[in-house]
């Protein structure tokens, strides 16, 4: 089964609950999910797990390289599965009304953030690009409204 040897390669046990969280990100439409999201989405299969083993879980995937954590909105986490897993690195643009994620990459803006940081002798080991505001679909809506 690949999603045991994903997490034999991350060097974590395999576990009933982490296949069940590992295989629902790999599956989701979603590609940001908070804890509670997954919690909903394996509420009622046949392995239940609880809410603080998917805190647990997904902090462990984090460490193992396997997801990463966004801060989007206020003081909730955010998980997406990581470049070693899913996509390659992309950058986010957040609407503050709705919450929506775009994703995008830019090669000028990767290549800017390099060329930055070398000309101040730093060596970047990562990186997020968070840009927040209002998406299309609220833009137009509030048009709608006359505001």
């Amino acid at each position: 089964m690949a999603n045991s040897n994903a997490l034999r390669k991350a060097g974590l046990k395999v576990t009933t609950p982490r296949l069940r969280i590992l295989e629902f990100l790999e599956t989701s439409d979603q590609r940001h999910v908070t804890a509670e999201d997954v919690y909903r989405a394996l509420l009622g299969t046949d392995e239940e797990v609880g809410l603080a083993t998917i805190y647990r879980v997904l902090t462990q995937f984090e460490q193992a390289g396997m997801v990463q954590r966004h801060h989007f909105e206020s003081e909730r986490s955010v998980f997406e599965l990581g470049t070693g897993v899913g996509p390659c690195h992309h950058d986010h643009l957040v609407c503050e009304r709705c919450g929506a994620v775009l994703e995008f990459r830019d090669d000028a803006i990767e290549a800017a953030q390099q060329r930055i940081a070398a000309e101040r002798g730093f060596k970047v080991t990562d990186h997020s690009l968070y840009i927040h505001g209002v998406c299309d679909t609220c833009q137009r809506e509030a048009a709608e409204r006359g505001r």
